[in-house]
């Protein structure tokens, strides 16, 4: 006969191994609630928007409303924006941390993204780590990776020494991007961001407006580091970069990120050219977004979306320059599944956005 304590025991178990098993699937239930219920902040992340005059000058390259009045003193003619191309990956070695990821068919792709569109004077990509399979060795010949292999024609590698410090890494890659736009000026991209069109005019954006950002979510509430276009020496981007100094990053994710440059635009608004959200950011990373990037479509609506994305010269909007594609809330649900085959075989939007970036013998 079973004890009271031991049917327990034996219910307790069977239970945990039935969460186990079914894990992911329930950790997506839950996640899907969290933020997706009638609470969640998420309806103001997806509110709808329109570009403002400000942000409409600025994706053109023009003088922001009113400038020609009230600041014409302090425009004044300056070279474009360098169409150089700044990518960073591998700074922590995925040998010892595997959960960061390493160099693959998307990392490939994005980069891909940006010669295509962007047709830049030069692409760096500035890494720690980049060999496959992971090393132990940061001096590891990053061409035994096949992907950076293909790459190496159109890119020009620059190895960092890895950071012996306790700088998250997430954090250590916002400060370089800083320091080599503030240097030399240029586009950053991350690495899961995709250019869909040239940036030709953003790169006009008449001086002191410095830098271009691109407002994330609906409601504007930040201005996000994943994309940006700045010339060499921006106050902005100098101001920005010192406030690293004497930040506790260990307390914060997103303040220095998103939030903090919002603020400096309004303290510094003749330094920084922002733009509305569909340039960079739109879809946002909120559940039903990317639920809607990677949703299967039928066969109208993969005809309708190919010919918006032929109409609008490569995007899926009007106004839209690149996508950034929130691998971080993407990566578990969509991402991680999508190879070359996947790409070309299934009808997503975005599929559709980044096929033609694969090259025939990928």
């Amino acid at each position: 006969m079973v004890s009271r304590g031991s049917y327990r025991l034996l219910v307790l178990v069977s239970a945990l191994s039935l969460v186990y098993i079914f894990w992911p699937e329930v950790y997506n239930a839950g996640d899907y609630i969290r933020q997706t219920n009638s609470f969640s902040s998420q309806k103001y992340i997806e509110q709808a928007f329109e570009a403002n005059d400000s942000e409409l000058a600025c994706l053109h390259g023009l003088s922001l409303s009113g400038e020609h009045t009230a600041h014409h003193t302090h425009l004044r003619k300056a070279d474009p924006i360098p169409n150089v191309v700044h990518f960073i990956f591998g700074l922590k070695n995925p040998f010892t941390s595997p959960d960061v990821g390493r160099f693959d068919f998307l990392s490939y792709l994005a980069i891909r993204s940006a010669i295509v569109a962007l047709q830049p004077d030069i692409i760096y990509l500035h890494y720690s780590y980049l060999s496959e399979p992971p090393s132990p060795n940061p001096a590891a010949d990053p061409l035994t990776n096949p992907w950076i292999r293909r790459l190496v024609p159109h890119v020009k590698l620059v190895h960092h020494p890895p950071d012996e410090s306790k700088t998250q890494y997430a954090h250590l890659s916002d400060t370089m991007r800083l320091r080599f736009l503030l240097q030399e000026g240029g586009i950053y991209l991350d690495i899961d961001a995709f250019a869909l069109r040239p940036f030709d005019r953003i790169l006009a954006s008449p001086s002191p407006h410095d830098i271009v950002l691109g407002a994330e979510g609906g409601n504007r509430w930040g201005l996000c580091n994943a994309v940006i276009a700045a010339r060499a020496n921006s106050s902005f981007v100098a101001r920005w970069l010192a406030s690293y100094e004497d930040a506790d990053l260990s307390r914060e994710w997103n303040y220095h990120s998103v939030l903090l440059p919002k603020e400096l635009a309004r303290e510094h608004p003749t330094e920084v050219c922002a733009l509305a959200p569909d340039a960079f950011f739109w879809p946002t990373w909120t559940w039903r977004h990317v639920e809607w990037m990677h949703e299967p479509l039928n066969r109208d609506e993969a005809a309708y979306w190919k010919g918006e994305i032929r109409r609008h010269g490569g995007s899926l909007f009007e106004n839209q320059l690149a996508y950034h594609s929130w691998s971080q809330m993407a990566w578990d649900r969509y991402l991680k599944y999508l190879t070359p085959e996947a790409i070309r075989g299934s009808d997503t939007r975005f599929n559709l956005l980044v096929r033609r970036f694969m090259e025939d013998d990928v």
